[in-house]
This record gives C-alpha cells, sequence and structure tokens, in this order.
C-alpha cells in the first residue's frame, strides 16, 4: 500500500535512512519533477537546480538542520544535494507565475461543536505517477514531538500530525509572484516540528515564505482545548482565515484579501473547479449537522469521496481535454484524529470502504 519508515537520530542520520530506503521512491519523484518542469515551462533540470540554490541562504538562517536532512537524503539515495533541494522547491519552481493550472485538493477541518473531536483531512490532487513516490514517514527527533507524515519521496515536509497535537493540511495557490526565502514545504516540516499552535505560526507568519498556499492547521490541546484555521502564506505575509462554527474548507484559489493585495490569482479553472470543490463540501457538511448526523472521520469519508461536478469534483478525476502534463487527479485522501491520534488513508480515488488506518 505505502512504504513505512521509522526515522529517528540526528537530521543526517534521519536523511541518510529516508535516502537509503525511499530511494526508488526518490528516483520516482526526480522523473515526475523533471518531466513536470518542462511539461509545464520549459524549464530543464539545471535550470530548476539554478532556481532551488536562491532558496539556500534563507534555509540556512532559518533551520540548518533541513541542509543537514537533505543532505543525508542524498547521501542515503546516492544522488546530488541540489537534486533533493529541487524536490523540496518543487512548488517555487512548478506553481509560481504558471497559467492553466489544473489543479486540485480540497482540504477539510471539523472541530467542536461541529464534531465532538478534532479531525483534519485532504485529497491530495496531484499526478498519478507520484503515487510511486509515497512514504509514510514516523520521525522521532531530539526534543521536538514525534510526527507522522504523509510525503514524496525526497521531500522533508508533508501532510501529517505530531504527538503534540498539530496536524497540517496543504493546498497549492497558482500566483504571479515568489521570493526567494524559505520553501514551503520546508515550512510544512515547521510546522509539524512544533509543539504548540503559537510555535507554528511564528514559522510561517511575516514574509518567510517564499511562495503562496494554503496550510489548512488544527490543533488538539490539553484538555480537549482544540481549533483549525486556514493560514494562506504568502511572500508578502500570512493571513489567518478561521473556522466558522467548527468548520474549516479550503482548495486552490485564494480566499485572503490581504494575500490578494500583492498576487494575483492565476488558476484559470477556479471558478469551474476549486470554487465550486469548496461550496460543495461546505454544503455536505452543514447538510450532515442540519440533519442531526454524528460528524466523525466516517462522514469525512463520504465527503472525500464525492463526484459532484465530475472530472472536477472533491473525488478528483482527470480532465482529458487538458494537455497530458496538466491532467490531475485524486493521488491519495488522508484523514487525521488529532483527539484519538490515529491515521486513516487511501491511496488513489477514495471510496468509504477503501480507507486503512496506518
Amino acid at each position: 500500500m505505502i512504504k513505512k519508515i521509522h526515522l529517528s537520530g540526528t537530521p543526517q542520520q534521519i536523511g541518510e535512512e529516508h535516502g537509503r530506503q525511499g530511494k526508488s521512491e526518490i528516483i520516482q519523484s526526480l522523473e515526475t519533477y523533471e518531466s513536470l518542469f518542462y511539461g509545464y515551462s520549459k524549464i530543464n533540470w539545471k535550470h530548476a537546480v539554478e532556481v532551488a540554490l536562491e532558496h539556500l541562504p534563507a534555509i540556512e538562517a532559518y533551520n540548518s538542520d533541513f541542509i543537514e536532512e537533505m543532505e543525508g537524503v542524498a547521501k542515503g539515495a546516492g544522488v546530488q544535494f541540489e537534486d533533493i533541494l529541487v524536490l523540496n522547491t518543487r512548488s517555487e519552481i512548478a506553481l509560481t507565475g504558471r497559467k492553466g493550472f489544473s489543479d486540485g485538493c480540497t482540504a477539510i477541518a471539523i472541530t467542536p461543536p461541529a464534531s465532538k473531536d478534532t479531525i483534519i483531512g485532504q485529497n491530495w490532487d496531484w499526478k498519478m505517477t507520484q503515487t510511486k513516490s509515497l512514504l509514510l514517514l514516523e520521525i522521532e527527533q531530539v526534543g521536538k514531538p514525534v510526527i507522522k507524515m504523509v510525503t514524496e519521496g525526497g521531500i522533508i515536509g508533508k501532510i501529517g500530525f505530531n504527538s503534540a497535537g498539530i496536524g497540517i493540511c496543504l493546498n497549492a495557490l497558482l500566483t504571479d509572484k515568489k521570493s526567494t526565502q524559505v520553501p514551503i514545504h520546508l515550512a510544512l516540516r515547521s510546522v509539524l516540528n512544533s509543539h504548540s499552535l503559537h510555535e507554528a505560526i511564528s514559522k510561517i507568519k511575516d514574509n518567510q515564505l517564499a511562495s503562496a498556499a494554503n496550510f489548512l492547521i488544527a490543533s488538539e490541546g490539553v484538555e480537549g482545548q482544540s481549533g483549525a484555521a486556514n493560514f494562506e502564506v504568502s511572500p508578502f505575509g500570512t493571513e489567518m482565515i478561521p473556522s466558522k462554527d467548527g468548520i474549516v474548507v479550503h482548495t486552490n484559489h485564494i480566499c485572503s484579501t490581504k494575500v490578494k493585495k500583492y498576487l494575483s490569482d492565476m488558476n484559470e479553472f477556479k471558478f469551474v473547479d476549486s470554487m465550486i470543490r469548496k461550496s460543495r463540501a461546505e454544503e455536505l457538511i452543514n447538510a450532515s449537522i442540519t440533519f442531526g448526523e454524528k460528524i466523525n472521520e466516517e462522514s469525512l469519508k463520504i465527503w472525500f469521496s464525492d463526484t459532484f461536478n465530475y472530472p472536477n469534483s472533491i473525488n478528483h478525476y482527470i480532465n482529458s481535454s487538458a494537455p497530458e502534463h496538466r491532467q490531475m487527479e485524486t493521488v491519495f485522501s488522508i484523514i487525521m484524529n488529532l483527539s484519538k491520534q490515529t491515521m486513516q488513508l487511501c491511496i488513489g480515488k477514495p471510496t468509504p470502504t477503501a480507507y486503512v488506518k496506518i
């Protein structure tokens, strides 16, 4: 189903083990992104490396452990450090200044009063070839919470939760500008390294990050205290979009008025895809609440399996009218109960019965 790797030790040791055990998945990632960069905008690998290296000083200042871990991944997999740096900068290379991107990713968080538990999850929509790159990493680091994370081989920050009750999901945003600051995937890892929501926000606020994205972050604190919100991050600051009655939803268009002041939303499909998926998810949630249904993981399984507005549905299918390199679909679906510290995962198109607890 998905390769599970337990990582522990120093950043170098964590990286080397990731590289050794995840070598085939890393090679798959390198092949996918070499093709994708060229397909989008004729960027060859040499150019991609040049772009990635522009972020190196910011990463070093932000957290030098990330440099050591990426060096370890490269050593373990037998590839160049620059190759791993490119993978961790792939959003900055692929998703800035590119019109016509056919996107996906629907993220949902449910907290009290809408549900008893704090539950967060998403459909991750991307290139189906990346199914072969998926890894489930459990990471133990000195002085940090234990992380359980689903990622692409070679990428050291992604979607998951930690033992401190922090969970995060990611929605891509296609915009016209980026900076040379910290790549968003390394910021995802910083959130998962955090002991508290306050610490997590400190890692993504202000102008620390290189490109725009939405981080849906939920926190299950002491004595059942919980919360969730969307954080639209950008090179021009971060805006929090709070939950409403314990409901948080995000797809792939900019919602923040602050971010819109500085960046243009270049998702040309937002009216027929992203906006409809967001509206549909909210309708499904509100219908469940109105009818007095118990909201739990089973509810999210149904919502993430929804095919309204096919192929541009929450359960995303390939749009065959789009160019091949822009054909995206649901690669995996993940549901995390932060109250119970559990994760359920479906590789491929979700159905209510296809999830496995891992």
